[in-house]
């Protein structure tokens, strides 16, 4: 080689070792933020200095609640009101409130979860292109339809901004954990809404994977771990599943879901239940009887994520109080012995952690079935915020995104 040719090749070392250098420093200044984009509220969360920190939005709340309301003024130029805004004058403008948006995502508009919703919200849900559709009218006769992902896009995009200003620099990636039970077509219409939001570079995990995550079982050192994870959910949802870690490699051995329409026919078949036994009436034929009885239901769900017990109207102006402990115990026990039953050659003592999760988890009660049915022997973990855990998560995962962006940049 001549020494021209020596001075080429030198040149186009140092032009690599620099184009590495950048892309690493490119790399280094990336912030992935982890984004819980859950039914009833937002939580957001980053990396940093070996923590997460959880992100307050602009009234300083750590939490913001999933919801978009649009004025009769509203146009096209105009931003909708999002999260404690638009949750706060509900009341006063119930039909332009939409929240709720998760459960009617990615789905087709014939599915149970959808009916359900529609039987108790306030919004116009219309099918278009055989999917559910929001429909708002404004004033003068002037209406427009907006798809889930629209929707949760706008929520999305204040959980974004919420990040942007907290940090100070533009964010385009994030994780976004999705329950396990979610299929291709939701997952998708999940990443359809973070790229309406300006969010090009999204990972998508489980939920109960951005859990491990934020207990660090990632890091484990132990050969075999069984964990239990409970995810006692605001929006009267129940997930339980059964995680194996070994040397920091996470899988599920069983998964069992109780999505909103279950939940709320077990809510049903209590109220009949109960109207047969202490009035001496069975309305598990009167279809009138029925429907006032699923709006109730639904009522009572959302009550109960947010407190102990709800008074009832069953019928015909009696009223009866019930708690979550006597709606959720069959229930949340049911789930777990089914999701051990259903692991692979795993039985009940070979259960190692119980981590608990989710907005309703610290209801005592919840704790101390999970402690007699294990006999005493396990204490429910909640080292981590349980209603945070899924954001801390997906902040932890959006680290290692990074971490491996660079080991790529490396090589």
């Amino acid at each position: 080689m001549g020494r021209s040719g020596i001075i080429l090749a030198a040149i186009a070392l140092i032009i690599a070792g620099c184009l590495s250098a950048i892309s690493m420093a490119v790399e280094d200044d990336k912030t992935v933020i982890g984004i819980d984009f859950g039914t009833s509220s937002c939580r957001v969360g980053f990396y940093k200095d070996g923590h997460v920190e959880i992100i307050p939005n602009d009234l300083g709340n750590r939490t913001t609640p999933s919801w978009v309301a649009f004025t009769e003024d509203s146009s096209s130029s105009e931003s909708p009101l999002i999260g404690e805004a638009a949750k706060n004058q509900v009341a006063l403008n119930a039909e332009r409130t939409v929240f709720d948006v998760k459960r009617l995502i990615g789905r087709s508009f014939e599915e149970k979860e959808v009916q359900s919703v529609m039987k108790v919200a306030p919004y116009k849900i219309v099918k278009k292109d055989r999917k559910p559709c929001i429909r708002i009218e404004f004033k003068d006769g002037e209406s427009k339809v907006f798809s889930p992902e629209e929707i949760s896009a706008m929520i999305l995009t204040k959980t974004k901004e919420t990040a942007e200003a907290f940090i100070g620099k533009k964010i385009t990636d994030a994780v976004v954990p999705v329950p396990s039970y979610f299929g291709d077509e939701q997952r998708q219409a999940i990443l359809d809404a973070c790229l309406i939001a300006g969010l090009n570079d999204v990972t998508i995990i489980d939920e109960h994977m951005a859990v491990a995550y934020a207990y660090g079982l990632h890091d484990e050192e132990e050969p075999v771990k069984n964990i239990l994870v409970v995810d006692v959910g605001d929006g009267g949802t129940l997930d339980v599943s059964v995680l194996e870690t070994e040397y920091g490699l996470l899988d599920y051995l069983a998964k069992n879901h109780l999505g909103g329409e279950d939940y709320n026919q077990r809510i049903m078949e209590h109220f009949i239940k109960l109207i047969k036994n202490k009035y001496g009436k069975d309305v598990s034929k009167d279809n009138r009887a029925l429907v006032k009885l699923s709006i109730e239901a639904e009522r009572t769900k959302r009550a109960l994520s947010r407190r102990h017990e709800v008074c009832v109207e069953l019928f015909e102006h009696v009223f009866q109080t019930v708690t979550f402990e006597e709606l959720n115990n069959d229930l949340i026990m049911g789930l777990v012995k089914k999701a051990i039953e259903e692991a692979p050659r795993l039985e009940k003592h070979q259960i190692d952690d119980i981590i608990v999760v989710g907005g309703s988890s610290n209801v005592p009660k919840v704790q101390k079935l999970l402690r007699d049915y294990f006999d005493g022997k396990l204490e429910p973990k909640m080292i981590v915020n349980p209603a945070e855990a899924v954001a801390i998560g997906a902040a932890v995962a959006g680290h290692l995104v990074i971490k491996q962006r660079a080991s790529h940049s490396m090589c």
